[in-house]
């Protein structure tokens, strides 16, 4: 466990190129009303698995029957381009595009899911350690699955290759020097989740824990809870010991990679951040907190019990609230409201 107070808190921006994210909720609202599976997912308070005041859980594991937050991300950033087409949602059609991305999780379903519903095509890539499994649920969505490389770095640079060899789109979920458009747009999709979240909660939290991968939920959650709620909550970043891309970018005042072995935290085993991301969090996160794995799975059985079942990439946030000497460290107590994201469903 290492816990980082953030320095840059308020401060200028870290990145100076690359944007702060949206915040614009209700231009996500808009869209997402015209979408029949957009239903609302439940604020859960969940007993007995912490020594604070409330826990509350935003549980993403149903949103769009997707099984993860991701369903808010590039499957939006995806109808915002058939809205941009045409004024009538039902009869829009990107008939002819080819978005390709690369993914060892749910972000390759968002973009399967999407172009299906809107008539484009999908190829999405994935490293040879990626489960077969998960080949199938992409397909199942009549995306293209292309295995390349042995890890997610090398799938990511076959998907760059692809969308530069064949005028493909590349939409991507982390952001880097020159690629923000898009990552922006799939960025503000996940404020739907914190609009909820906010409207939901019977009070104000004290804290908010948000698990971060390249940083996309954590960035776009903070953004909006600073804009609505302002300072009060601490909100406090988790990663994995293994890949603390964001802690370490934090504090040396720059992006950074964070190299390290792999995380059972799959889904939050990012080595580098991204930039919007970054600058989001200088800005409005209060501290940054590194797990171990052991650290982090030791919780699962209880949350499954409590019925919050999920991964251990999905629990993070909540296991940190499940930890006394992280509580201790970060002031949280029995007096304490802590919102916590479930971000994805049990394997």
């Amino acid at each position: 466990m290492k816990i980082t107070s953030n320095p840059h808190r308020g401060g200028q921006k870290l990145i100076e190129a690359a944007p702060y994210p949206s915040t614009d909720a209700g231009r996500v609202a808009d869209l997402l009303n015209q979408c029949p599976t957009a239903n609302e997912t439940p604020l859960l308070s969940v007993d007995g698995l912490a020594d604070v005041a409330a826990l509350w859980v935003k549980d993403e594991r149903g949103r769009m029957n997707l099984g993860s937050f991701k369903a808010l991300g590039a499957a939006y950033v995806i109808a915002r381009h058939a809205a941009d087409i045409s004024e009538n949602p039902d009869s829009a059609t990107l008939s002819g595009r080819t978005y390709v991305t690369a993914s060892a999780g749910n972000h390759g379903m968002s973009v399967a899911a999407g172009a299906r519903i809107f008539g484009a095509d999908a190829v999405v890539y994935i490293a040879e350690t990626v489960p077969e499994s998960f080949a199938d649920r992409l397909r199942a969505q009549n995306a293209q699955v292309v295995r390349c490389g042995a890890d997610y770095a090398a799938s990511m640079k076959g998907a760059e290759n692809a969308a530069q060899d064949n005028g493909w789109i590349l939409l991507s979920d982390s952001s880097w020097e020159g690629y923000y458009e898009l990552p922006y747009t799939l960025m503000e999709g996940y404020l739907q989740m914190a609009a909820e979240a906010i409207r939901q909660c019977p009070e104000k939290p004290t804290h908010i824990m948000l698990q971060a991968g390249v940083g996309g939920l954590a960035g776009s959650v903070a953004a909006y809870v600073r804009k609505i709620w302002g300072d009060e909550p601490q909100i406090v970043v988790v990663e994995p010991d293994a890949a603390p891309a964001l802690q370490a970018s934090i504090e040396a005042g720059a992006c950074v990679f964070a190299d390290g072995p792999d995380s059972v935290m799959g889904r939050l085993d990012c080595k580098e951040p991204s930039l919007i991301a970054l600058n989001a969090l200088a800005r409005d996160a209060d501290s940054f907190l590194t797990l171990t794995d052991p650290q982090v799975t030791e919780h699962l059985p209880a949350m499954a019990s409590a019925g919050i079942a999920t991964t251990a990439s999905g629990g993070a946030g909540v296991a940190a609230v499940m930890n006394g000497d992280v509580c201790k460290a970060l002031g949280i107590g029995p007096d304490s409201r802590v919102l916590c994201f479930l971000s994805e469903v049990a394997e």
